[in-house]
């Protein structure tokens, strides 16, 4: 299994109650993608924290993350929620069964 975590930093311009809507919006659009197997995304509680959001989305493979990534939904969301609203990116992917390669995931 395939977990992507995405940091972001927010444009200054982003209220607390946008950025409850983004994250609303994850849920809701990331969600309706088949590859995706669970979505998690949330806020900073330090304020010193320097990525105030983040996504996290769990695929079986990265075949399905490939798949994931150039999804009209997913390509849409980008534009219409994060590109509007984040500055930065920071993008980790990591797998979670020990002992596992994912080249051939």
């Amino acid at each position: 299994m395939v977990h992507h975590i995405v940091l972001f930093k927010l444009k200054p311009e982003v209220t607390p109650a946008k950025l409850e809507e983004m994250m609303m919006n994850t849920r809701i659009n990331l969600l309706k993608i088949p590859e995706v197997l669970s979505v998690k995304c949330g806020k900073k509680i330090d304020p010193k924290c320097e990525w105030p959001f983040f996504i996290a989305v769990d695929f079986e493979s990265m075949d399905k993350l490939t798949i994931y990534r150039e999804d009209p939904i997913h390509l849409k969301f980008v534009e219409e929620v994060i590109k509007s609203n984040t500055t930065e990116r920071l993008a980790l992917d990591y797998e979670m069964e020990p002992g596992k390669d994912v080249r051939y995931s």
